[in-house]
This record gives structure tokens, C-alpha cells and sequence, in this order.
């Protein structure tokens, strides 16, 4: 029997990306798996690539905006059960140099990124179960220089530094809390980062040759860590920075 059999997972932005194949990861592991995304077509998007699963639930819900978060918060109080998973993972990433950057764009990360998942993890703290896994996803440029990335990197570094505090404010309620820190991974985010597609382009051959690995991650190599964190395996495991980058970090 699945380490997640009929186990209750909560996935923010989980209609693309890191969050869909981590959605995909735990529906294979049997549990029960609620993804919250702003868009309901996208949500409906989502739920079509998952195979309509019964035992997935989509959550009209945009974590920038605080109002919205009671519709998750309602969804699960409502299924009478406890969260076992809770990945925040809901995020965006729009890149500038420091004197390009405008205030609706250091709201807009600020707001998703900080705010966001501040609050989404303070209203579900009373929903976790027993035993309850919570993972933030924060990047490998928390701990970097990387130029353009001033506000996505400090939203990213707070992060991190919520899920340390997290993990022992929560230690008490037997809850753990990681986090993982992806490096490059092609994802859609890329095209929602503002970039023309031959800058596109041109970012995604720079940064690979930058990998150790010599290739960009996958969606499911970062499933792949949130369920280890997650599981059993990891029980003695709270408050650590899962990088999930090909060694990139290793050429800060």
C-alpha cells in the first residue's frame, strides 16, 4: 500500500508546473489532492491533464488576494478531514534590473510570494493533521546574486526564512516544516517571466551550461522531493533546505 493512500494533500498553484506534477506525484500515491489556482479554466485545464480523478479537487483561489483564501480554508473544513501535505507552492517570477523595477512589480511578488503564502499557512494551521507535512518551495536564488532577480530573490530568501521559524514554532504539533530550493527547472513560468521568446531562448542555453548536470531540471524531479520530505523516510527531518538544482548552487 501507497505511503499517501487516502492521506489529504494541499498543493497552492498547483494548476501548472512544479504544482501539477506534484499533484500528478500524490493522485499515483492515492491520496486525496486539493490544487488551488486563480483561473478556473486553467483549473479546469489542469484537472483534464490529471484524468478528471475523482479523488482530486480544484479550488478557485488566488493567494495574493487574502479575501480568497476561505474558499481553501471552507474546502477542507468542509471534507471533515486533516491535512496530511500542504506544499505552498503557488508563486511568480518576473525579472528586472533593480533601477527597471516597478512598484506593481514588487507588489505583485511581494503579495503572491511573502503574503500569500504567510497567510495560506496561518489560516490551515488549525486543518494539519497529527503529524502533518507543510514544504514551501522557495529557489536556489535565495542564496545567490543572480542579476534581474533582485525582488524575486529576497521574496525567496523570506521564504526560507519563514519555513526555519515555521519548523520550530510547529515542532511543538508535531508538524514539519522543509523547504525546497529549485534550481532552473522548465516550466511555464518561463513565459510568464516577461521574457521576448529569443531572450527566452537565450536564457534557457545560458543557464544550462551554467548546470553541473548539464541540463535544466523537470517538474517531477521537485514531486519527487516534496513527497521525500513528505513520507515516513523523513520523519527526523524539519527546518532543512532541499536543493533541487542540478548543483547550480555549487557555482554561486
Amino acid at each position: 500500500m501507497s505511503k499517501f493512500n487516502n492521506k489529504t494533500v494541499v498543493i497552492t498553484g498547483g494548476n501548472s508546473g512544479m504544482g501539477l506534477s506534484t499533484a500528478q506525484h500524490f493522485l499515483a500515491e492515492g491520496a486525496d489532492v486539493y490544487i488551488t489556482g486563480r483561473s478556473a479554466d486553467k483549473l479546469k485545464q489542469a484537472a483534464g491533464h490529471l484524468g478528471n480523478d475523482p479523488k482530486l479537487k480544484t479550488v478557485l483561489s488566488d493567494i495574493s488576494d487574502i479575501k480568497t483564501l476561505d474558499a481553501l480554508v471552507t474546502a477542507i473544513a468542509d471534507s471533515g478531514k486533516k491535512v496530511d501535505v500542504l506544499f505552498l507552492n503557488a508563486g511568480v517570477a518576473l525579472f528586472a534590473p533593480i533601477e527597471q523595477t516597478t512598484e506593481d512589480v514588487y507588489d505583485a511578488m511581494f503579495d503572491t510570494n511573502v503574503k500569500g503564502l504567510f497567510f495560506t499557512l496561518q489560516k490551515l494551521i488549525p486543518h494539519l493533521a497529527d503529524g502533518a507535512s507543510v514544504v514551501l518551495n522557495s529557489s536556489v536564488v535565495s542564496n545567490g546574486a543572480m542579476a534581474n532577480a533582485s525582488v524575486y530573490a529576497a521574496t525567496k530568501a523570506a521564504v526560507t526564512a519563514l519555513g526555519r521559524v515555521a519548523a520550530n514554532e510547529l515542532a511543538a504539533k508535531n508538524i514539519r516544516v522543509n523547504v525546497v530550493s529549485p534550481g532552473p527547472i522548465d516550466t511555464p513560468i518561463f513565459d510568464k517571466a516577461g521574457f521576448p521568446e529569443e531572450a527566452k531562448a537565450q536564457f534557457k542555453t545560458t543557464i544550462q551550461a551554467a548546470i553541473p548536470v548539464g541540463r535544466m531540471g523537470r517538474a517531477e524531479e521537485v514531486a519527487r522531493a516534496v513527497a521525500y520530505l513528505s513520507s515516513p523516510e523523513a520523519a527526523f527531518i524539519t527546518g532543512a533546505d532541499l536543493l533541487v538544482d542540478g548543483g547550480i548552487g555549487l557555482r554561486r
